[in-house]
């Protein structure tokens, strides 16, 4: 393989880009804290390399491969954006694919970012808001290929008299965060619903887990969850429910012809693209055949999830797989729900973006 050289960056850029994403993402980071939901993730605390050797998948047999040989690296998180890859990774670990992977998964975004800046990674899955900060970091060195997860964020409590969103009203929510996306996207529909900060409590925790446990002691709190937090909580407290799906709080809004809600996203290097863009088209086509089948086939998914170690129990798995709205959108459908998700970002705090909205060619089209 050749060297990665062309979005190579001094070590005072990957520093302060851990740093960036580290603070803004509010979806890579969720360890456990011994409270009522830590059944639900197995997250390790260790670095990234750790945890590759759980879902790595080294060279392919040689007819399975791209002509050059090519070797695909791909990272992503340990959350809901690595349950679309478990069926390639299945087959990629029994030699079943078209290109050789090697996977590997991380707890955080700022594991991820300092390896793609340096050209160690050609494929990352990464939050949507990380994604533009990349773009800015690298001075357009990477490219969006497709949507991964839409909206995996979910209003939840045992309250029985919050049936539209203007009922939070004079109401204390508890979230992960803030200047995080959950707190972004909390805002933006309370603005959209006639609303402010300034009518609501916002009690902000450092982990979902720690508003899961002010859940499982108060099941009258009001708590802002990401799956599958929100089915750990629920399974272990039959009086809790979800209140609110923001995703379609989110749609209402934005209509049919408007963005989507978007959790995470698929970038490819830049110049790994231009090399070997026949590798890339085949991982575009397999990634979305591994999405729709998790989709399809929850009890199968859930099954590798929890030999990925990424879901601690299966029951938890089955239930939350549908919850966590994993998808695959490419071209110009994701075009129009990502542009506009990173704009309302961008007019919440525009450096939740990297400073500025992409450029068109941050958006990959294939042909």
């Amino acid at each position: 393989m050749k060297k990665k050289t062309g979005i190579t960056k001094t070590l005072a850029l990957v520093l302060t880009l851990g740093l960036l994403c580290s603070g803004l993402t509010g979806c890579g980071q969720t360890r456990n804290s011994g409270s009522a939901a830590e059944s639900l993730m197995t997250e390790s605390t260790q670095p990234a390399e750790s945890t590759e050797a759980v879902m790595e998948s080294t060279e392919a047999t040689a007819e399975n491969t791209d002509a050059d040989d090519t070797v695909v690296r791909v990272a992503s998180l340990k959350g809901p954006t690595s349950l679309g890859l478990l069926f390639l990774m299945d087959k990629a670990e029994k030699g079943e694919t078209s290109n050789a992977y090697e996977f590997q998964m991380a707890t955080g975004a700022d594991e991820i970012l300092p390896l793609m800046v340096k050209g160690d990674l050609d494929i990352a899955l990464i939050p949507a808001n990380v994604a533009s900060i990349l773009y800015h970091k690298t001075q357009g060195g990477v490219e969006v290929i497709d949507i991964n997860t839409l909206g995996v964020l979910y209003m939840v409590s045992g309250e029985n008299d919050l049936t539209d969103f203007t009922d939070l009203k004079g109401k204390t929510i508890y979230l992960t965060g803030k200047g995080t996306t959950p707190d972004y996207v909390l805002q933006y529909l309370l603005t959209a619903n006639g609303m402010s900060v300034d009518d609501v409590t916002l009690e902000y925790k450092s982990e979902a887990t720690e508003v899961a446990s002010v859940l499982a002691e108060d099941p009258t709190a009001i708590g802002l969850l990401p799956q599958p937090f929100v089915t750990a909580a629920c399974m272990q407290n039959d009086a809790l429910k979800v209140i609110f799906d923001l995703n379609e709080e989110w749609n209402k809004i934005q209509g049919v012809s408007g963005s989507s809600m978007v959790t995470g996203v698929t970038v490819v290097s830049k110049e790994f693209l231009e090399e070997h863009e026949d590798a890339v088209k085949s991982f575009m086509e397999e990634h979305k055949a591994s999405a729709e089948a998790i989709n399809a086939d929850p009890t199968t998914g859930a099954a590798l999830a929890v030999e990925a170690q990424i879901v601690a129990k299966e029951p938890i798995a089955q239930k939350a797989i549908p919850g966590c709205n994993i998808t695959y959108m490419d071209k110009a459908d994701m075009k129009q729900a990502l542009s506009g998700y990173l704009d309302v970002l961008f007019h919440q705090d525009s450096l939740s973006i990297g400073g500025g909205l992409p450029e068109s060619d941050f958006y990959y089209d294939a042909e």
